[in-house]
């Protein structure tokens, strides 16, 4: 997906090693040293090996510390081979799912091969509909993302940073429209100068037939939108890459870092819409549309964007939860009431119809009633 945003070159951490001024001047405190007696040579001698002892335990102590800011050290350690197997497994059931689901995404590389829509084309106007109808809560979705991450990432604990964050959602609040686009078949994008709409491909939309896809792709231009000219999400966005390229061993750099860091913010708030939004479909499927637009045969890169199916790798290296929820198996019913709170909100109280039946004397659907029944 192209995206209309601000290239941005490789950026590196640079570490500069300070020299105390004392030991820059050891020479001149030796020559000073030669005219003391020998009980004060003796004294300075143990003051001296007591300091370099406490300063290079203290130095010891704290670098556990300055490694854990970003998580780096604790994702290079805690991410197994055992994990490594979890993610593949996950993405064949993502890309598998897709073919079995009658709402499942047109994959990028098919909606490629398509000839144009009209924006009259009855799929581009349901698709525009969707998204239309989805904007104001993926606005709430990607705004907890945005928040949930940076404090994830120790990006959210000064005066500072957190005025950072908030004016990056205040940007996400003032989105207000999608415009379908003949010209812009498979893409979606943002104009940074122009933050207030969202600018879908009309065969884009038309390949994204339910809901959950369809959150996770505006999310993601609502993360440009929020990052805004002044990249005021580039830390955030480097330290996700950088967590995530430790651990899949994938070059994450420049806009890379960005794309991956938006797709991010796109899965987690499918998620949470799973979460408030109770369905009789189950959590695997539901999960996996948030991704089956990656589930492409011509896996292509390029300077900007990892290969859609090394995307859909790096999301779930970064949250192997949700890959191990892809996997489950068990009751529909059971599997559409998702347990995991990503942001700590109050649970939504989503009444399935088939309760409301129940409550107004109507006898529920036959399918699945013992379960409708203890749900209740």
């Amino acid at each position: 997906m192209k995206r209309q945003t601000q290239r941005h070159g490789d950026w590196e951490t640079r570490r500069v090693m300070f020299v105390p001024r004392f030991f820059r001047r050891v020479p001149s405190l030796r020559r000073r040293v030669i005219s003391f007696d020998s009980s004060s040579f003796i004294l300075f001698i143990a003051a001296l090996s007591l300091f370099v002892y406490v300063a290079t335990n203290s130095a010891g102590a704290q670098t556990p510390q300055s490694r854990n800011g970003a998580h780096s050290g604790r994702a290079r350690d805690g991410f197994t081979a055992a994990d490594r197997r979890l993610v593949e497994r996950a993405i064949g059931a993502t890309c598998t799912e897709r073919l079995r689901d009658p709402s499942g995404s047109t994959p990028i590389d098919a909606m490629q091969s398509r000839p144009s829509l009209p924006v009259s084309h009855p799929d581009a106007v349901a698709g525009w509909r969707r998204a239309e109808r989805l904007l104001p809560t993926t606005r709430k979705l990607v705004t907890d993302a945005i928040v949930k991450l940076a404090r994830e990432y120790d990006l959210y604990s000064s005066v500072v940073t957190r005025a950072r964050i908030n004016a990056a959602n205040a940007r996400v609040e003032a989105v207000r429209r999608v415009k379908p686009d003949v010209d812009a078949r498979d893409n979606a994008s943002v104009l940074l100068r122009e933050p207030r709409t969202i600018e879908f491909g009309t065969i884009f939309l038309a390949g994204l037939p339910s809901d959950e896809a369809m959150i996770s792709v505006l999310a993601h231009e609502l993360t440009h939108i929020a990052s805004g000219q002044a990249d005021s999400l580039r830390p955030l966005f480097r330290a996700i890459a950088r967590r995530a390229a430790a651990r899949t061993g994938l070059r994450i750099q420049g806009q890379r870092a960005e794309e991956l860091a938006c797709d991010l913010v796109g899965l987690i708030a499918v998620r949470e819409f799973i979460r408030q939004t109770a369905s009789w479909e189950s959590l695997p499927r539901r999960l996996a549309r948030a991704l089956e637009h990656n589930c492409v045969d011509d896996d292509a890169s390029d300077e900007d964007h990892l290969s859609p199916r090394n995307t859909i790798r790096a999301l779930f290296a970064l949250e192997t939860g949700l890959a191990s929820e892809v996997l489950v198996e068990g009751p529909v019913s059971v599997m559409s009431i998702p347990q995991r709170d990503y942001f700590a909100l109050p649970h939504t109280n989503v009444v399935p119809d088939a309760c409301a039946s129940t409550s107004n004397g109507r006898a529920p659907d036959t399918q699945s009633h013992s379960t409708v029944t203890a749900m209740c």
